[in-house]
């Protein structure tokens, strides 16, 4: 498999992640408008909610997985902000998998924070390959954070992904009704 096929698989798997974060939004606006759009919501909430913590396990392994194919094969050496993305997403997995396995409540507010630094931090990592001049020297020594190392369908980036498997996540998590706590 080529360094070429595997970013455009991740590319795709980015969109289709924004794709869902966009109508989880539009459902979850509808739903406070709406008698209809709680509903809706609600319907889509009873489909997705049995397997939210298994789907967003997957969406943590498959982006650690593409973030170490990236620097291991790939060789692209990771900046100071794609190893703090990194902090947030690895431990996503394990927190993730332990939720899905345990139905630990607990555990599922852990992962919204560590979803959401990851979120912010890649989001600034976004803006920064977007606009270098807002770098204020957060990165450091090494590979320069304004890097792109591949650039698909025009905005498609390493930081990109990582974004959009944070957002994603939370995304599922706002479906998980968590019932039962064994942790």
């Amino acid at each position: 498999m080529t360094v070429a096929t595997v970013e455009t698989f991740y590319a795709v798997l980015a969109i289709v992640a924004i794709s869902l974060v966009a109508v989880t939004l539009f459902v979850q606006g509808l739903a406070l408008l709406s008698i209809d759009g709680r509903m809706a919501r609600d319907r889509i909430g009873a489909m997705v909610a049995p397997n939210a913590m298994v789907l967003a396990a997957v969406v943590a392994g498959l982006a650690m997985a593409g973030s170490l194919f990236f620097s291991q094969v790939a060789h692209f050496e990771p900046c100071v902000l794609c190893w703090y993305q990194r902090i947030a997403m690895y431990p996503l997995v394990v927190i993730l998998g332990f939720a899905a396995w345990r139905h630990a409540r607990r555990a599922v507010a852990i992962a919204r924070v560590f979803a959401v630094v990851g979120a912010c931090l890649s989001t600034y990592h976004v803006a920064l390959e977007r606009l270098p001049g807002l770098d204020t020297g957060s990165c450091g020594t090494g590979p320069a954070c304004t890097v792109i190392w591949f650039q698909i369908y025009g905005f498609v980036t390493i930081p990109f992904l990582a974004l959009s498997a944070f957002l994603l996540i939370l995304a599922l998590l706002s479906f998980h009704e968590p019932t039962e706590v064994h942790a």
